[in-house]
């Protein structure tokens, strides 16, 4: 795995604009940066990578089996009572899932180490499946990078393909909370890729979302939702007044309710606890667990669910080396050792390896200036080059 520097499309601020995307002059495209690329071979993408996301994804279906028949490791997770039942129903009655993303410390060698899993509301989806693959098309055309490069990217493809088998019948509905703009971005990808799997669609913010006499959730045309395809997390769902309705709602989620066990950072220790020792693993504990004594003084604090880096404490000798500020905190927290991503010239690649219906099918790099990868990280395109 080598970063390797490059010079910009001569054509960038067009290119920005085609896309929807912010440019500046002297600093490039928001959120994004070609002044660079990272290189790997066909046998990392397939073998250190893709192969053991599949396998990680087969691992928790088994924790999400076991979290469904114990209301102790619920609980553990900090999922609201209330929901115990819908979650577990949602898993037994066999709910597909479309997508998600692996987040992982890879140095180019060795196992790839799962630092969570991004299992319900992951973002970038539309830098990975579209900007990047563009960018590798027009690199090539015009002389930036070798020829023959290829990208570990069936992205858009394994997507659309998916929801085209999902089995939704009439309108399917898109919310999130539109003034996040990476939600927003996200969930408008997959609307357009959802209307290319021949689906009817309607947008609308999720606080738009009504109640009909009958319990329905309705759309401002007080057409009945049956299918909700959200970018909102489940734990906020789960906290909110609106949240009560949902177990009587009706309504098919993508993503499911047993989703909420796996983008919870809890599914970390457990994990390690049913497959201690699994080379992509690493050590993690419940925050006051005796075991976590095995961490000694270096380990990093994770609330259960935090976003975009926020509130993640990094501690070595029992001395703080680094801290994110952010909304999260003041539920549970989780430990886990520390396995610092690699340093490429001061900066740290974070690995997304992309699951559509948990076959991998895409990668994107997120770079940022310090350990833990902020909204301050810049996505970074990738070629595969043997």
């Amino acid at each position: 795995m080598q970063r390797i520097p490059v010079a910009e499309r001569p054509d960038l601020s067009h290119v920005a604009t085609e896309h929807g995307l912010k440019f500046q002059a002297g600093e490039g495209i928001d959120g994004w940066d070609e002044t660079a690329y990272y290189q790997f071979t066909l046998a990392q993408i397939e073998e250190d990578l893709a192969g053991p996301a599949e396998e990680i994804e087969a691992l928790c279906f088994q924790v999400v089996e076991r979290a469904v028949n114990d209301e102790m490791v619920l609980c553990r997770l900090g999922i609201a009572e209330n929901f115990w039942d819908y979650v577990a129903d949602s898993w037994r009655h066999g709910e597909k899932n479309l997508y998600g993303r692996m987040d992982l410390s890879y140095k180019g060698e060795g196992p790839a180490k799962l630092l969570e899993y991004n299992a319900d509301t992951p973002t970038a989806l539309y830098e990975t499946a579209v900007f990047q693959w563009e960018w590798l098309e027009q690199a090539t055309e015009q002389g930036l990078i070798p020829g023959g490069c290829d990208q570990f990217n069936d992205l858009h493809e394994a997507i659309v393909q998916t929801i085209a088998v999902l089995g939704i019948d009439g309108l399917s509905h898109f919310a999130c909370n539109p003034d996040v703009e990476d939600d927003r971005g996200t969930l408008e990808y997959l609307e357009e890729c959802a209307r290319e799997a021949g689906l009817e669609t309607s947008f609308l913010p999720v606080e738009d979302i009504g109640i009909d006499d009958q319990g329905q959730f309705t759309d401002l045309d007080d057409r009945v939702i049956t299918t909700l395809i959200k970018l909102y997390p489940w734990e906020w769902i789960m906290t909110e007044a609106f949240g009560r309705h949902v177990p009587a709602s009706g309504v098919r989620f993508i993503e499911p309710p047993w989703k909420a066990i796996l983008s919870n950072k809890g599914l970390l220790p457990l994990l390690w606890e049913m497959f201690e020792g699994h080379p992509n693993l690493l050590p993690a504990f419940f925050e006051g667990d005796p075991s976590a004594a095995a961490l000694a003084d270096t380990y990093v604090r994770k609330p259960l669910w935090s976003r975009q880096g926020s509130n993640i404490e990094i501690l070595q000798d029992g001395k703080m080396q680094s801290s994110s500020d952010g909304p999260y905190g003041e539920e549970d927290h989780i430990v886990q050792a520390f396995h610092p991503l690699p340093e490429h010239g001061g900066y740290y690649p974070l690995l997304g390896c992309w699951l559509v219906a948990s076959k991998a099918a895409g990668l994107c790099i997120r770079e940022d200036r310090t350990l833990v990868t902020s909204t301050d990280a810049r996505f970074v395109p990738h070629v595969i080059l043997d």
